[in-house]
């Protein structure tokens, strides 16, 4: 029987609210991303100096005055304003986890300092979404977003698992395997970080044969400018243009990284189907895992069609979500 106290109540609620508020946003950024409309609105946090997108004639002509620099998109600007609505929301329901989780800290199933870590993470998320606008979409800067985005993701789900999902640490007796479960999200937070960076970079279409790269497995490539993190979006580390061979050495990484993931999260799932507790969860991380290398390869040979960019980031949502979602059953709950 569950504590019931209206702060735990409200604790357990708000966690489920805040994840399926999470993935939205991280979609949400994705489509934001992939239309263009980063730069939107070229100041933090309202739009052309407002709180909203200017609509009327005159508001427009006067951001225009405002910001000369930046021609006013109404629609690009209301996709990132929107996308910033959504990210504030998220963030007034992480404060409210964090207080109810402290003020329920004897019953909630994990450390009211998880909560406490998700309202500092929150915080950098939104000094990350400025600096994305004022550093002009520089890609370490958005990569690194992307992945403070699934981080809280992550822990929302944990949180959300915990208290509504059954939880046994005696599920699996086997050390290796449960190290394995735990390095999948490793695993696959690297794979994201890839597909940031390739996203930012405008390297998914570097070459768009399939499986080879350019006709060739191993095709010419620089992978000093390509992974260099302190550089501006399409330069290299020297100032001069991203060359064809850097763009080619990140799609190829990401292509590799997807080859290991697929591996990887294969042979776990063999593994861990076998335990009847975990079989479920197992077939639909096989599922979504399939759907995601699918809509990869779908991206280049149909040179990225929105759609199926969206649908691309949405399943790796689903990743981590069920990653984690694994990783917390096969974990004991705090007596």
């Amino acid at each position: 029987m569950y504590p019931t106290s209206n702060s735990f109540k409200f604790f357990r609620v708000l966690v489920v609210i805040g994840a399926i508020l999470a993935l939205c946003v991280v979609v949400l950024g994705a489509y934001v991303r992939l239309t263009d409309a980063g730069l939107g609105c070229p100041d933090w946090p309202g739009c052309y100096g407002a709180l909203t997108v200017p609509q009327s004639e005159a508001a427009i002509k006067n951001a225009q005055t405002a910001f000369p620099h930046s021609t006013v998109l109404v629609g690009k600007a209301w996709r990132e304003m929107a996308h910033r609505y959504l990210a504030g929301t998220l963030g007034l329901i992480v404060l409210a986890i964090c207080i109810f989780g402290w003020r329920a800290k004897r019953e909630i199933k994990a450390s009211a300092w998880l909560p406490t870590f998700l309202v500092v993470l929150i915080g950098f998320q939104a000094m990350l979404g400025m600096w994305t606008v004022t550093m002009l979409l520089k890609p370490a800067i958005v990569s690194a977003h992307l992945l403070g985005g699934m981080s809280t993701l992550a822990i929302l789900v944990w949180l959300a698992h915990r208290h509504w999902g059954h939880c046994s640490a005696n599920i699996i007796q086997s050390y290796p395997l449960k190290l394995g479960i735990r390095f999948a999200l490793v695993i696959l937070f690297m794979q994201i970080f890839l597909g940031g960076w390739t996203s930012t970079n405008y390297a998914a279409l570097a070459c768009t044969d399939f499986p080879t790269c350019h006709g060739e497995w191993i095709p010419a490539m620089d992978f000093k400018d390509a992974f260099h993190l302190v550089r501006e979006l399409g330069q290299s580390a020297n100032g001069g243009l991203l060359t064809l061979a850097s763009i080619t050495a990140i799609q190829w990484t990401h292509r590799l990284g997807a080859l290991i993931t697929l591996i990887y999260l294969g042979v776990l799932v063999l593994s861990i189907l076998k335990y009847w507790q975990l079989k479920r969860l197992g077939v639909v991380l096989l599922l979504v895992l399939l759907a995601q290398i699918s809509l990869g390869i779908a991206n280049l040979i149909l040179h990225l069609p929105l759609v199926l960019a969206v649908a691309h980031n949405f399943t790796a949502g689903l990743l981590v979500v069920i990653l984690v979602m694994l990783n917390s059953k096969i974990t004991g709950v705090k007596k």
